[in-house]
């Protein structure tokens, strides 16, 4: 009787959890203890100058090494120069350090950082270090669930180098400091009534998106908005597009769909 007690905790854990996997960003809480997923992001961009799609395709792995410790590994691949090449890679870390945790709700907060080696052509003035920019990121998430319903903000800096082959920042040093700040909203739509593991999940994600560069105090605000499908509790489809609401930034493709793939393997070490 334990041992079915535990099974369905964890069961029920898996599925409240479900809504705070957003598309765009991270969430305070991490995975499994022991866990290695593998993620495939896929973005679609329209170049605002130009006809030409952009196609950016980022493989990650991550490892759930405590359960407040999350490590990630990402490659980046794109064919902004007409070739489809490979321009370089991150690393990741959250660590979670405060968590309030009750039956199907909780609160916790996370703090996290991101260091990228980008070796592509600098075009644009927003910084980027998920496929454009080499640079380092901190920054702080927060997260809150309800049933259903789970909401996460996160405040983050970063800070863009030249990228490599020779690729300057030419926009200034004083113009290569940033703050992000985002909104995400998951809410879970199926099941109504949760029976066991093997039921797929339907979410649907909002996320806003707003980065302000601190040297000229130029802007841009985003919406994100996405369908998600969990399979088994360990499959992952997120489909959805991305908007730019306003912006006094020069952004090269701001606008495109995006699709993101991941597996989890758990108790993979």
């Amino acid at each position: 009787m334990k041992i079915l007690f535990v099974i369905t905790i964890v069961l029920l854990s898996l599925s409240t959890k479900s809504q705070e996997l957003y598309s765009q960003t991270e969430p305070a809480s991490n995975r499994a203890i022991g866990s290695i997923g593998l993620r495939v992001d896929n973005s679609i961009m329209d170049e605002t100058y130009t006809s030409k799609t952009n196609y950016h395709l980022i493989p990650e792995i991550m490892f759930g090494i405590s359960k407040k410790l999350l490590v990630n590994g990402g490659l980046f691949f794109s064919n902004r120069t007409d070739v489809f090449r490979g321009e370089g890679g991150s690393l990741y870390a959250k660590y979670r350090f405060l968590s309030n945790d009750a039956v199907q709700k909780h609160f916790r907060m996370a703090g996290f950082s991101r260091i990228s080696y980008n070796n592509s052509d600098i075009h644009q003035e927003e910084i980027s270090l998920y496929g454009h920019n080499s640079g380092v990121e901190f920054g702080i998430v927060a997260t809150q669930l309800l049933r259903k319903v789970a909401v996460s903000s996160s405040v983050s800096f970063l800070k863009a180098t030249d990228n490599g082959r020779g690729n300057k920042f030419f926009y200034g040093k004083d113009k290569s400091k940033a703050v992000n700040y985002t909104l995400s909203v998951g809410k879970l739509m199926l099941p109504k009534a949760y029976r066991d593991y093997r039921q797929t999940n339907i979410n649907l994600m909002l996320e806003v998106l707003s980065q302000v560069n601190m040297g000229s105090g130029k802007y841009f605000v985003d919406v994100a908005h996405s369908v998600q499908f969990i399979f088994n509790s360990q499959g992952r489809l997120d489909i959805g597009y991305r908007k730019e609401l306003s912006t006094t930034l020069l952004r090269t493709a701001p606008n495109g769909a995006f699709v993101r793939l991941e597996y989890n393997f758990f108790n993979a070490f």
